[in-house]
């Protein structure tokens, strides 16, 4: 059973308006470098110059921050779910 990536609006027209896509990838790291091999031009949006996670960018594994777990290091496994939120700023 792979690793299921909710994909969120802003970024479905790379992945041909695919909500969930399926990895199997055993980090987070690998999972992006995944989307990127088969959805060009997803990395960049995700990860910065120097090749961090976006500040404005959230990703979740099953719920839960990857900065507060090994943030691109953080082990994903069979059946996990990845959840990639678009921070909103408002006023």
């Amino acid at each position: 059973m792979p690793v299921k990536v909710r994909i969120p609006t802003p970024l479905r027209k790379l992945t041909h308006e695919e909500e969930l896509v399926e990895v199997k990838a055993g980090t987070i790291g690998a999972a992006i470098a995944e989307l990127q091999s088969r959805y060009p031009g997803i990395k960049e949006r995700l990860i910065d110059e120097s090749g961090e996670v976006r500040r404005f960018v959230n990703v979740y594994v099953n719920e839960e921050d990857i900065r507060f777990l090994q943030n691109q290091d953080t082990a994903i496994k069979d059946g996990d779910e990845i959840s990639i939120i678009p921070a909103i700023a408002g006023g």
